[in-house]
């Protein structure tokens, strides 16, 4: 809802905007940057390795059944787990704070499981 500035002036004082430090949102935005970088390309890891695993399976004769079977419970898992940090991110308490530290936030939780998993399956291949 906007007032008009006259109504707001009249009423409040003159509009002064809020002092802003842009020093904290700066490396604020860097954290959930890298965060979510990192986060993303784990991600990119696992979802390529899942499908050359299925390529893999229906060259040396997989049947369809069996690959959906290895693919299906993976991109459930990313959709559920985009949704859990989609509905967390938008919950009345979270949605109230800067945009950058929400985005912070929704990264840290989403950073440990993927990377994790990417780092451990790096490993095991190397």
């Amino acid at each position: 809802m906007n007032l008009n500035p006259q109504t707001y002036a009249t009423l409040y004082g003159p509009a002064r905007p809020a002092p802003r430090n842009s020093r904290g949102e700066t490396a604020v935005g860097l954290l959930a940057a890298v965060l979510w970088i990192l986060t993303l390309s784990s991600l990119g890891w696992l979802t390529f390795l899942v499908g050359m695993v299925a390529v893999w399976g229906l060259a040396d004769g997989m049947s369809w059944p069996e690959v959906r079977g290895l693919v299906l419970p993976y991109a459930l898992t990313v959709v559920g787990a985009a949704a859990v940090l989609t509905a967390l991110a938008f919950a009345p308490g979270i949605r109230r704070l800067n945009p950058l530290t929400r985005l912070l936030l929704t990264g840290a939780l989403a950073f440990p499981v993927p990377t994790g998993l990417a780092v451990w399956t790096w490993v095991q291949v190397g």
